[in-house]
């Protein structure tokens, strides 16, 4: 591999976290935990959002297209880490390292542009209640959750396109569990300097308007509820916001751990960061949603009973 674009010629290797056999049979355990608990929490929620009806309210359809877009990312993922950390065989081709690059900005996009658009049900919620039924309309749903779609779709593609222009004629071991758009960077041999600073214009725009919306959106909800003069009042209301808040600190926080530092200071003690938003994050959010959330204890509650109470009279009428 010398000289000239070998992009469509090699693989690339997925080395993962740890090259050790007994670090990787605990890191296989572990991925294969987190994978399984992440699709069975976000599975539920989407069932329980489907079936019941007393959720069937712009909330919950935005948490609906969350607990989705969670699912597809670590499905996006974690399968061929596990197929890695059981094989010899890491490689993955050219074109199935930029499919998972585009999932990978497609869907971290959509999630960012969903809590935003969270964020704003809560202002009108608690700010403009009496206008709530109108305000958040079944087709200003629909409207919202369709441009969030799209802008992701179509950022996601912009930025795969991009990564096309670069060329690849050295080592292509990527100390990663996927491939991610600062690490193929890194193992670039042509300038990447005008793509670097294309991607982190965008970036900041597509991350940081959203970020400028929940900010907005929460200044004037604390606003708001400091007016009301029962405390309990108070409590209630902020608690409608306490579970969106804490999955916004946990994706940014560990989104900002990743890509707020300059491409050369990316190395792979990043790698736990990279776990933290890839894995621990939609692990996550199935619980901060449903912890203190009467509605889908409900909800989660009337699911597993009703399967229960099919299964226990399916045996009946069999025997």
């Amino acid at each position: 591999m010398h000289g000239g674009n070998q992009s469509g010629f090699s693989d690339f290797l997925l080395l993962g976290i740890s090259e050790s056999p007994e670090e990787q049979q605990i890191l296989f355990w572990m991925f294969l935990s987190m994978y399984l608990v992440t699709v069975m929490g976000n599975a539920l929620i989407l069932l329980a959002i489907s079936f019941d009806s007393h959720l069937h309210t712009p909330m919950y359809l935005f948490l609906a297209n969350l607990s989705f877009t969670d699912l597809f990312f670590v499905t996006n993922t974690i399968p061929k880490t596990l197929v890695n950390l059981q094989s010899q065989n890491k490689a993955i081709s050219y074109g199935g390292c930029l499919t998972q690059l585009y999932f990978l900005v497609c869907l971290v996009t959509l999630d960012n542009l969903i809590l935003a658009t969270m964020a704003y049900d809560r202002y009108v919620a608690i700010c403009r209640p009496l206008h709530y039924i109108t305000a958040m309309s079944p087709g200003l749903c629909i409207l919202l959750l369709t441009l969030c779609w799209v802008l992701s779709v179509l950022y996601g593609l912009f930025l795969t396109l991009l990564m096309t222009k670069v060329t690849f004629c050295g080592s292509r071991r990527i100390h990663y569990i996927f491939c991610e758009m600062y690490v193929l960077l890194r193992l670039a041999c042509s300038n990447t300097q005008v793509i670097h600073t294309v991607q982190i214009t965008t970036g900041c725009f597509i991350f940081f308007t959203p970020l400028g919306i929940m900010v907005m959106s929460y200044v004037w909800i604390v606003r708001a509820i400091l007016r009301i003069p029962s405390a309990s009042s108070k409590y209630k209301a902020f608690s409608t916001c306490g579970s969106h808040l804490a999955v916004v600190s946990l994706f940014y926080g560990t989104l900002g751990m990743v890509y707020l530092q300059p491409l050369k200071t990316h190395s792979m003690k990043d790698s736990v960061a990279t776990v933290m938003y890839a894995v621990v994050t939609p692990m996550m959010n199935p619980f901060i949603y449903s912890l203190r959330n009467k509605d889908m204890h409900g909800a989660l509650g009337r699911l597993l009973l009703g399967k229960a109470f099919q299964r226990l009279t399916g045996r009946k009428l069999r025997h």
